[in-house]
């Protein structure tokens, strides 16, 4: 079962993990995007550290849905509002319950993708975090090696596609040929679930 401060741990271990990567996601976010995926989401992180540092939510879904927000209230352009969506939604699906179970989670998280893309308009192929997340949730049961695996094939497989949404689908054929920066990013979160799990 998975309480509360296993999902603390995975909001850290993501954070952690954004920080490392941070010039990575700028770096393929510059030739199809902003190139600041790197920097927002890496200041949005840092601030769900520093409020799960200063509160105790005391159930999985209270600690989700307080990432959410605050990556909603700190990160600019698209990716606060498609990030903060998909933890809050996924934190209310999972309730109240103290402890969860993998397919509790599992459900949840497949709420919170389901969100992402009616907030987003994206589906599976249009190279944006989607890629990343559907193969994930679809492989979470069984486990999150499993997860992450397929979390990180999906992001891979973005590379020859070409952008049909979000900043990079301006670009038209030039979106081809770079791996998209939210579905590595995607990949980051569904790889922290299994640091998270390891501790």
């Amino acid at each position: 079962m998975l309480d509360a401060q296993f999902f603390r741990r995975w909001m850290t271990a993501t954070a952690a993990s954004v920080d490392r990567e941070a010039e990575r996601l700028t770096a393929l976010d510059s030739p199809i995007g902003d190139a600041d995926h790197g920097s927002n989401l890496q200041r949005g992180f840092r601030a769900v550290r520093a409020a799960l540092d200063k509160e105790e939510p005391g159930t999985p879904g209270a600690v989700l849905t307080l990432a959410g927000r605050q990556l909603i209230s700190t990160v600019g352009g698209a990716s606060g509002p498609l990030y903060g969506t998909l933890l809050r939604r996924t934190g209310k699906a999972l309730g109240d319950g103290a402890e969860v179970g993998e397919d509790d989670l599992a459900r949840a998280l497949r709420a919170g993708v389901d969100a992402v893309m009616a907030l987003g308009g994206a589906a599976p192929g249009d190279k944006t975090m989607i890629d990343a997340l559907v193969p994930a949730v679809d492989a979470l049961g069984d486990g999150f090696a499993a997860a992450r695996a397929a979390a990180e094939e999906g992001a891979v497989a973005t590379t020859p596609l070409r952008a049909r949404k979000g900043r990079a689908s301006y670009l038209g054929e030039r979106s081809v040929g770079h791996q998209d920066p939210g579905a590595t990013s995607a990949a980051l979160l569904i790889a922290a679930l299994g640091e998270a799990g390891d501790e």
